[in-house]
């Protein structure tokens, strides 16, 4: 076996020291720099409240019938909805009902603003309003039967 000389010795360890020492600076050079990125933010469509309660023949001097329903959200994710207010569209007389006025001021919509306070889940038929009653007024002084067999439209306004 060949033995080195004290001065190769010394030379060889030298040059250990200094490449691992090269190799320990390499380890942590660091570098500055900048980028750029976007992420971007969804939309949702709107959604919408269904009436799932009937509502039966109404007549002079009978009781609030109430107004619930659920909705149809077609997101991609659940959608906040606050309340769902009620309110009367149109009413549209009979075919062949009697001459005289049938409107709005027949019928008295009663809590009309249904708190939800809730998320609404995606799906058809989901989540839950209720708390809004209709009736037909009764007007002892004026002939009504130009509303027999009325249609009372409603509208619900979701926020």
């Amino acid at each position: 076996m060949h033995r080195f000389g004290k001065r190769t010795t010394t030379i060889l360890a030298a040059s250990a020291i200094v490449l691992v020492g090269a190799g320990v600076a390499f380890a942590y050079w660091t570098a500055g720099g900048s980028g750029t990125g976007s992420a971007a933010t969804g939309t949702s469509t709107p959604i919408v409240a269904v009436q799932t309660s009937v509502v039966t023949d109404m007549a002079p001097g009978d009781v609030a019938q109430p107004i619930s329903g659920n909705f149809n959200n077609g997101n991609d994710g659940p959608v906040f909805v606050a309340t769902v207010t009620a309110s009367i569209a149109t009413v549209v007389k009979a075919p062949g009902a009697p001459a005289g006025t049938c409107d709005a001021s027949d019928y008295t919509l009663a809590t009309p603003v249904a708190t939800v306070n809730a998320e609404v889940p995606v799906g058809t038929g989901v989540g839950s309003w209720s708390g809004a009653t209709i009736k037909f007024n009764n007007k002892p002084a004026v002939n009504q039967d130009a509303c027999k067999g009325a249609t009372v439209n409603l509208a619900y306004v979701i926020a």
